[in-house]
This record gives C-alpha cells, structure tokens and sequence, in this order.
C-alpha cells in the first residue's frame, strides 16, 4: 500500500500462539479496521507449551521473521506492538469503584479513563489481599468494565454526560510473572517496545462478540493450540473470564503416537483432513502412510470429547453453575470436526446453537492483501489490534539505583511507584526525623517532636526530580535516602505556655506579667533546654516578693502591697484579675505586715534575682523577669500619690511579652499554629496534621499555597491558607 494513503498511526498487533505467530498491522477508519498487512510464521520447536513461552530466544528469531516480512510490506519500521497474553494459571478479580466530583461536570475521556485506571489499582489491591501467602507474582494483563454507573444508577456510557459522582463494576484478570516476563523479554528480543497487553479471549471477542450481542448470555471459546481461552457475556457486559490448558495440541499428541511419526508430521495430518479425506505421510520408519479422515476423527474422538467436557465445565462454572445460552468457538483447534458437536452435547444446549465463527463476524474488517481468508483463525490476531483502541495497558521498564524494574502502566506513574516496586522504602524517601523528646508539662505528658532531615535526593536521566516526576519507559532513576533530622530540643521560652501572660491590675493601669517556669521543682529562666523526662511547670501566679522585683520595687520595709485591697505577706500569691496597690509603709516592715509567721523572714532574702538576659546560657537555672513599661508606670503613679516626696528611681522601659517564634496558617480551611521556629516552610505544617503521605489515596499530592501551586520548601507566612489534598489524576 502506498504509505501516503494510510494514516500516520498504525496499529501492530502479535498473536504469539503456542503453534504460530501471527503479526497484524492496520489501523481505524471509523467503525471499520482495515488490515494493511499480515504475516503467519510457525515455530520450528515447540518453543512454547500450554500458551507460554518454554524457549525465549526461539519464540524471539521468529517474532523478528514476521516483523521484517511485514515491514518489507509496509516499507516502514515497526518499534511497537501490542500483544495478548494465556496461559494454564488465570485469576480474575471483580470490583467497584466510585469518584466523586465537588460539583457537577461534563464528562469527558479523561474522567472515564481515571475511573478505569482506579479500578485497576482497586483490583490490584483487592487480589494482594486475597493471594498474599502466594509465592508466584502475579500482573494484571487485561480488565473489562461490566457496568458503569453516573450518580448510582447504572449507564451504558459515560462520555459528553454530567455528573457529580460515577462509578463502575470491572473484572481484571491475573497472570503469574513468569508468564508476563516470558513474553516481554521475546518481543524486547525482537527490537519491538509492547505499548499494550491484553488477555488472548478479551481480544477474540473485540471481534467475535459485538456490543449488540452481548445482552445476550453467551460464552466464547478461542481453542488454540496449547490453551482453550473462554469469555462470557450477560446483561450488555463481559462477566467472566477463564482458560483451561486443554486444546489443539492434544489432538496432535494422539495423531502423533498412532501413526508413530514426530509433532509436526502430526500438526500437518490434523490439518489436512480438514479438507481431505484422505492424507499420506512418512512414518519415523521412513515408510509411506496413508490414513483415513475417518480413522483419525475415530482416533480425536475421546480427546476431543474430554476437551468439550472440560471447556463445558469451566463456562458452567464461570456462569454461576449453569450453562449458557449460545457459544461461538473461535481459533484454529475449535475447526476440528465434532467439537462444537460434542460441547453443546455437554452443555445440554442443541447443536445449532454452537458454531465456529469466522467471516461471519468480519463485516466491519478490511482486508487490502488480497490472498487474506477470512476464517476463525484472524478473529484473536484483530482482535488483539482492536483491543488497543479500547484499553492502553501494559508494563515498562526503568532502571531504579541500578536495578532494572518492572511496572505496571497506568499512565500515571511517578517516581514514588518505581521505588515502591524495587523495595525502596517510604523511611527512606521522605525526610526522617531525629529523636523526640518527653517530658511533663503541668503534669501532662508531652512529646517534642525532632526536626526533619533532608528528602531524598531523586535524579531523573540526570535531572533533578522529586517522588511525584512523571517515569516512563527506559528512565534511569537515582534515589539517595534521605537523612535523619537532629534530635528535638526545646527552651522553655519556646513553649506556647510560657509566653502566655498573667494580667493584673496595678493602681486602674493592667500590667502583664510573663510566667515563670520550675523545672523539677527549681525555678528556670527561658533559656533553659528541656532535658529527657523533665517536669515542667508554668505558673498561673506570682508571690508578692516577685510582683515587687517584678516591678523594681526596693524591698528595704519603704514599701509594701494590698492585694485586693488586703494586707498580703511577701508570699501571697497574685493570680490573673487581682488588683494591687503600691504602698508607701512609714514604719518598719513588721510592724505593717503584722505577726504573720512568713512576714518574720528576712525582708532582703527573696529566692529570685534578675537576670540579664544577654548573659544567659543553656545552663542558667535563675528566672529572666522581664520589666513591663506600664508596671513602672503603675507603681510610679502608685509611689508619688502616696509619698509627699516622688521616691521614684526612674522608669525601666524593658520589652514586653509579645510572642515570637510563632504564625498561625489555615489549612484546608482550618487555623494551625506554628511554633518554636524563626522561620516555617511548606513541609513543617505536616508535624502538625493528620495527614498520611506513606499510605497513597491518590496519584498525587497537590500543595497550594494562597491558590497557587506550592512546592514543599516555599516559605509561610503569617495568615497563610495552604490546601493539601490527594489528586486521583
């Protein structure tokens, strides 16, 4: 075909069966496809048993011989193919999965395929759970959507409507590992990237089961060679899928052992009375043969029946224990005579109602080779190009610290999934966090959690990433863990507690005074460090004898105070509100206080002193009282009214108590207060939310800040509004 005539996309497709490969290209025009090439080759070995490859390199020198015949044909590379997979261990999994939108929206591609792709990985997590003693590693190697759903009713399609919430019941279909690998490495072999992989009955029924038909209860059976591959539909839905390793292989076996001649003898016997009545052949004696085709129906007449039995009890069983109402048998091992016969005979359905499809299900495919026979044997080869239409699945390859891994493609793959593939762990990716500290405050336990080490180190091809970069196939991703943070330490200046202030009323002016804190019962000033299981207390008072150096008041018997307007020794305790009045004593200490037993101290021994808080240390145990401008102003006020001389030394302007270290943000709507800090990034509000980054719920973790898109190191600010949520996208 003149390559200015097709489209730029072609579609190759490889049926990579037990006996042949067959190679497909073609290509979409409107509800057609039309088949712009083909190409059959047979193994020269039985490289591959029961639908899986036993011989790599054999199964790849023949792909490479129908690849080059087909691109001789086209007069163009082929560099990607799509493949379908069988094999004797299949496992299916059916699930449910909803998304929700926060309002109404028109549905489109994109919304659909999100909602496929999350079922897929629902499926994924369903069958771990339900296989996790299993030693084999399985793949998902295809999925169908039974039935979709717009806000929980059910719809046959989603697409251009509008809705708040959608949802779908999909069944996914599992193969072990070795099986998946087996066909990758032998198409890698052969120079070709496998951009899609689909299971061997969800291709045959792109083409053998239109949309129409499948209202309709019926099962469809692909007889290859080593693998009978069974489909059934109900309710407008493929319902179930299934493979016994029972097929067109067995019947050669017995050929081959009755007339005592090799495998491939035997294949081209089985072959020929399909249109003869008679065949010749060399038997391994080198002597001419000559059988009937009666004789070797006679001779597949009990192996034929066994087959139909075991297809017959797989379809009951993957019908709920009943059979079906039609069955359309597909494949080149289902064209043996009396096998449809013998499957509605142990179906219980009349015979009529079990046919051999082939050119009757190929209205809508064109062929431009004009030597192409439409028969049973095209339907799975098309049907594998068809299915790249309707699902894109399949696995890549990345090189992940030097380890070659496999993933499955969703489309949506980041950094975060290779890593999790090669048992590289989250403790390594996201920053650690160095050692808590405990301790008592106010008899109530506390923890300080340590500060956070540096995030991995992500390169991508060279490129500096991050655990949400977008991988795709052949990337070459270096991870470097990431690293412990320093252990947690704490001032008591830094605690929320101690800022805080206790307000009182001295002489009609309000003075704020800041607490003080005892840490295992002694008195510590703001610059001492929390030490391991330290009990700490703030206060909710001060004593007289504080309040008075608090307020520079000399404790020589010139003053004294009425606590709320009552006679107080020097360890009256002041709490918040109370009221408090200078007062100047003419006559000695005693003799104004009384003989209260605690005014007989000493009245120049108090247990505090001041400290200069530019000599303090991580060592100082004394108490840092800081001055309050409006307390000198209160007692000078306080000193002259009752003093016919003004005794006032002066007034001590000192910093007041303001908070430091401290912004208060708003996530997701909600106020957090920040602390113990100069300086907050993006990161830092994760030590103070619930929120899992170890445990995905999404594709991806978006950050905003102030509505617009927030990388994890921009720097907060007071009033901030930052939004953290799980992307499904």
């Amino acid at each position: 075909m003149d390559a200015g005539k097709r489209p730029a996309q072609l579609v190759f497709g490889l049926d990579i069966g037990t006996r042949s490969i067959v190679g497909t290209v073609g290509y979409k025009a409107g509800d057609n496809f039309v088949v712009v090439a083909q190409a059959v080759r047979e193994h020269k070995t039985r490289a591959m048993l029961d639908g899986q490859i036993h011989d790599i390199s054999q199964v790849a020198a023949t792909i490479s011989e129908v690849k080059e015949e087909l691109e001789e044909i086209l007069g163009d590379e082929l560099t990607e193919v799509c493949i379908a997979a069988a094999g004797r261990v299949l496992k299916t999994v059916e699930v449910h999965v909803d998304q929700s939108f926060e309002e109404n929206v028109n549905l489109t591609k994109e919304e659909v395929y999100s909602l496929e792709t999350a079922g897929v990985e629902a499926a994924y997590d369903k069958f771990s759970e339900e296989n996790d003693d299993s030693d084999i590693k399985f793949y998902c190697v295809g999925y169908t959507v039974m039935r979709y759903y717009m806000n929980d009713y059910p719809i046959g399609n989603l697409e251009d409507h509008k809705a708040k919430k959608i949802g779908a019941d999909m069944i996914a279909t599992f193969l072990p590992d070795d099986v998946v690998d087996g066909l990758y490495k032998a198409v890698e072999m052969a120079d070709l990237q496998v951009v899609n992989l689909t299971l061997e009955p969800i291709a045959a029924i792109q083409v053998a089961i239109p949309q129409m038909y499948r209202m309709l209860n019926i099962a469809l059976v692909d007889v290859g060679a080593g693998t009978s591959d069974i489909s059934i539909t109900k309710d407008g839905a493929i319902v179930a899928y299934g493979m016994i390793p029972a097929a067109g292989d067995g019947l050669t076996e017995a050929i081959a052992a009755y007339c005592l001649v090799d495998f491939t003898t035997a294949e081209e016997i089985k072959r020929g009375i399909v249109k003869e009545s008679s065949v010749n052949y060399k038997d391994i004696m080198g002597i001419t043969q000559k059988i009937s085709k009666d004789e070797v129906l006679k001779i597949a007449e009990p192996i034929i029946d066994n087959m139909a039995s075991l297809v017959a009890d797989k379809i009951k069983e993957l019908n709920g224990g009943k059979s079906v109402s039609a069955v359309f048998i597909v494949g080149g091992g289902g064209k043996i005579e009396g096998y449809d016969k013998a499957l509605a005979r142990h179906l219980d359905i009349v015979p009529e109602r079990v046919a051999v499809r082939g050119e009757e299900v190929m209205g809508s495919i064109e062929f431009q080779q004009k030597d192409i026979r439409k028969d049973s044997t095209l339907v799975t080869p098309i049907g594998i190009c068809l299915s790249y239409y309707t699902q894109s699945n399949s696995f890549i390859y990345v090189t992940f610290n030097h380890q070659r891994v496999k993933l499955y493609d969703n489309s949506h793959l980041a950094v975060v999934d290779a890593a999790l593939q090669a048992n590289f762990t989250n403790y390594d990716l996201f920053p650690k966090r160095g050692p808590e500290l405990h301790y008592v405050l106010n008899d109530k336990e506390k923890t300080q959690r340590g500060s956070l080490g540096e995030a991995a180190q992500i390169k991508i091809n060279g490129v500096e990433g991050d655990i949400t970069t977008p991988v795709h196939a052949s990337d070459v991703i270096e991870v470097k863990a990431s690293t412990v943070g320093e252990a947690a330490k704490l001032r008591i200046g830094e605690l929320p507690e101690y800022h805080s202030n206790i307000s009182v009323n001295v002489s009609g002016k309000e003075v704020k005074l800041p607490r003080y804190a005892t840490v295992n019962g002694e008195l510590q000033s703001e610059a001492y460090v929390i030490r391991e299981n330290d009990k700490v207390e703030i206060t909710n008072y001060y004593t007289v004898s504080q309040l008075m150096k608090f307020m520079d008041l000399p404790q020589d018997g010139t003053f004294a105070l009425m606590i709320n307007h009552e006679k107080a020794g020097k360890n009256t305790k002041v709490y918040e509100n109370f009221s408090v009045e200078v007062v100047n004593v003419q006559d000695d200490w005693k003799e104004y206080y009384g003989d209260d037993e605690e005014d007989n101290d000493s009245k120049s021994e108090y247990s505090l002193n001041i400290i200069d808080e530019s000599k303090t240390s991580d060592s100082d145990n004394d108490t840092d009282i800081k001055k309050d401008s409006n307390a000198s102003e209160a007692v000078n006020a306080s000193a002259s009214a009752s003093s016919p001389s003004n005794n006032s030394e002066g007034e001590r302007a000192a910093s007041g108590n303001a908070s430091k270290g401290i912004i208060t943000v708003y996530v997701n709507g909600s106020p957090v207060a920040l602390s113990g800090k100069n300086e907050f990034i993006f990161v830092d509000v994760f030590d103070y939310i619930d929120f899992d980054l170890s445990t995905p719920k999404g594709k991806s973790v978006v950050t905003k800040l102030n509505g617009n898109k927030a990388s994890y190191v921009d720097v907060l600010s007071e009033g901030d509004k930052l939004d953290i949520f799980w992307s499904q996208e």
